[in-house]
């Protein structure tokens, strides 16, 4: 499956991130392109209709949003996550880079 970045933001901030974070993102990654829809906790978790997160365990934990669009997963958003739910902010500029897909 084809992966693709909404925008060069999340390239910065994936870049912004630990050398062993940006290795288990990029691994990660890897997976979300071999299994596609296929892949399962604990690496990946529906949020919401057509809104998924790739989950990245470690000393910094990383969520990133994507959704399937055509033959591709596009990666929409991500943020280091620092408490036990997804924050109002982040949710909300994942969906609306979603709604401009479409």
């Amino acid at each position: 499956m084809n992966i693709r970045f909404f925008d060069t933001q999340l390239e910065k901030f994936i870049r912004s991130l630990d050398e062993s974070t940006i290795a288990k993102v990029l691994r990660t990654i890897d997976l979300l392109e071999m299994f596609g829809h296929q892949l399962g906790l604990p690496h990946s978790k529906k949020v919401h209709t057509h809104l998924f997160e790739l989950r990245i365990l470690g000393k910094q934990e990383v969520r990133i949003f994507y959704t399937f669009h055509t033959d591709e997963a596009v990666l929409l958003h991500g943020f280091v996550k620092k408490s036990n739910r997804i924050p109002k902010k982040e949710f909300t500029t994942a969906l609306q880079k979603l709604e401009t897909l479409d």
